[in-house]
Formats: structure tokens, C-alpha cells, sequence
């Protein structure tokens, strides 16, 4: 068995002018070992990726709940609405976002603000598709979300979901209902339109939300 640390041997391979004779027809594939072994103890195991706390918030109905499971290619065919919370670790290329997902309905809601403390960022699921009546509601927990002391300085991104659906609001007409571009001067923020069924999109969408959080870690670590 030949041995993969004769690296004298091997390294004189290298020099200019060598070659590989028929008669030793065996050095290439050893050689190749060599390099093989050598890349793997040098290379180590990859750096881990960074992971950010996020919160995701949004009316029942909005889409919170199948969106992160498609981001998580888990099924969404018995997808039901969130009770109280849940969390998951959305692998991303260069980031993981631990997602604490937060039930949207009328009892749940009042409670928001006692899972805030810890969040880096901030998801906001609207119904682009719902009633005028819904969608104010919505309007009006953004702007709560925006203001809150505990969120008011964080990365926002808001998915203005079920572009799909023919009653859908553009992306434009969501802007200016809701007033972003005041409400939100001086803050790190994305809109987004987004469909369950644009897995690409949605990844784009949450690329751009980790590139801001990138920028809030420099920020951090300039002070």
C-alpha cells in the first residue's frame, strides 16, 4: 500500500520538464491521491453561516405560515392558521434566519409585543387580496410595528403576498395605502410582492432582508 504522505516524491513531480513514463504508470493515480488528501486536510470544514433572530407578524390568513414552509420545502397542503408561535431555522446560502412566527388572529394579536425582545429583524405578511376593511387593520399593525420601541430601529420586510389573486393590490397601490414612504423615512425596509407559489421570489425577497441585517451587524461593530 503506497503512502500518501511521501510528499518529497510527489512535490518532485511538479518540477518543470518532469513527465509520466508508461513505465511508471502508477505515479499519476498516486499523485492524484496525494492532491486528494491534501486538499481535504487544508480545505477544514466550512465556516458556519451567521444566524439571525427574526419575527413574523401578519393577519391570520396572510400567508405567514405557508410561505416559510415553502421556504423550508416542507408540504403545504394541510397548512392551518398559527396558534400562539412557532419557529424555523430558514437555511439560506449565506445565512441561517431563525423565524419566530407569530399567530395573526384577533386574541393572539395583543400579545405580540411580548415576543419581540431579541428580534433582529422583522417580517410583516399582508393580504394583498383581502377585504378594505382587512387590509386596514393590517395598515394599522404596521404602523404599530414600525413605531414599537423594540422594532422601530430593526431591518423590516413586507411581503405583500397573493399577488396571485385577481383582487390583489400592486405592489404601488400597498405603498401608498399604507403610507410607507413617511412612515418609514430613516429605516432599513423592503416591499415585496410575493406568492406561495414563487419559491425564487420569496428567496430574493429574504436575500435582500440579510443583506440589511449584514449591514446592521457592520453597523454594531463600527460602534
Amino acid at each position: 500500500m503506497h503512502s500518501l504522505y511521501a510528499s518529497n516524491s510527489f512535490d518532485n513531480l511538479l518540477r518543470p520538464g518532469s513527465h509520466f513514463s508508461e513505465d511508471n504508470n502508477k505515479l499519476p493515480r498516486r499523485y492524484m491521491d496525494y492532491l486528494c488528501f491534501r486538499t481535504l486536510c487544508c480545505k477544514g470544514p466550512p465556516p458556519p453561516r451567521p444566524e439571525y433572530d427574526v419575527v413574523c407578524i401578519g393577519l391570520t390568513g396572510s400567508g405567514k405560515t405557508s410561505l416559510l414552509s415553502r421556504l423550508c420545502s416542507e408540504a403545504t397542503d394541510s397548512i392551518v392558521p398559527t396558534t400562539g408561535f412557532s419557529i424555523k431555522a430558514v437555511p439560506f446560502q449565506n445565512a441561517v434566519l431563525n423565524v419566530k412566527e407569530l399567530g395573526g388572529a384577533d386574541s393572539i394579536k395583543k400579545y405580540w409585543s411580548r415576543y419581540y425582545q431579541g428580534s433582529q429583524g422583522v417580517v410583516f405578511v399582508l393580504d394583498s387580496a383581502s377585504s378594505d376593511e382587512d387590509l386596514e387593520v393590517a395598515r394599522t399593525e404596521l404602523h404599530s410595528a414600525l413605531q414599537h420601541p423594540q422594532l422601530c430601529t430593526l431591518p423590516f420586510l413586507i411581503l405583500a403576498n397573493h399577488q396571485d389573486k385577481p383582487a390583489a393590490r400592486s405592489v404601488q397601490e400597498i405603498k401608498k395605502y399604507f403610507e410607507l414612504e413617511p412612515l418609514a423615512r430613516g429605516k432599513s425596509w423592503i416591499l415585496e410582492g410575493s406568492t406561495v407559489d414563487n419559491i425564487d421570489g420569496m428567496k430574493e425577497s429574504f436575500s435582500q432582508l440579510i443583506h440589511l441585517l449584514e449591514e446592521k451587524d457592520q453597523e454594531i461593530g463600527r460602534i
